[in-house]
């Protein structure tokens, strides 16, 4: 029999100051068995950094949600879905490979990858010149320091407060918070 997915619920409160975006979100995410509480939040944090696309891109009309994640490898991590079907904006968390890259990249307008564990460089290293490419994609690496703490802030409920300014997203749940300033490597 399969182990089943773990359900964290969060509650989101987003002032995007660099995009003029302030909402609430109220979220729902499955975290795989082989999923790490660090995968986890590294996929709310990528969600906090872009959810002023849906404003800035959908007008308010979209959907920005979760995906199947590890479940569901054709599926991304997080994704804005305009109300025509249409995805804007494909997020992936962690070291992809190329192919599936290169298919996200012919199914959204955007894609972006959030890598932030230790061997990052060296995924990076060696996949680089083949995503050259690529014109839809952007590759982010968050420090594994910062991606370590954001661990830390995972509970079955969370209510967690995110401020973007300066390019720096402070996640926080009240009594601790993680400052988070994403590199840009592509």
């Amino acid at each position: 029999m399969a182990i089943k997915s773990t359900i964290f619920k969060a509650h989101l409160q987003i002032a995007d100051i660099d995009h003029g975006y302030y909402a609430d979100h109220a979220l729902t995410l499955a975290r795989h068995p082989s999923e790490t509480d660090e995968r986890m939040m590294v996929r709310l944090a990528a969600l906090a950094l872009n959810a002023y696309t849906l404003q800035e891109v959908c007008g308010g009309d979209g959907t920005l949600a979760f995906g199947a994640g590890l479940s569901d490898p054709d599926d991304p991590d997080v994704s804005l879905t305009d109300f025509t079907g249409l995805k804007r904006l494909w997020i992936e968390v962690g070291q992809p490979e190329e192919k599936p890259l290169t298919k996200a990249c012919q199914k959204a307008d955007q894609v972006l990858v959030y890598c932030f564990n230790h061997a990052a460089e060296v995924w990076w290293k060696g996949i680089a010149t083949k995503l050259t490419r690529l014109d839809r994609l952007q590759v982010w690496r968050i420090p594994a320091d910062s991606a370590q703490a954001l661990a830390r802030l995972a509970q079955r409920s969370m209510q967690l407060q995110a401020t973007v300014q300066e390019g720096v997203l402070m996640l926080g749940d009240g009594s601790t918070h993680v400052d988070i300033e994403a590199l840009r490597w592509k």
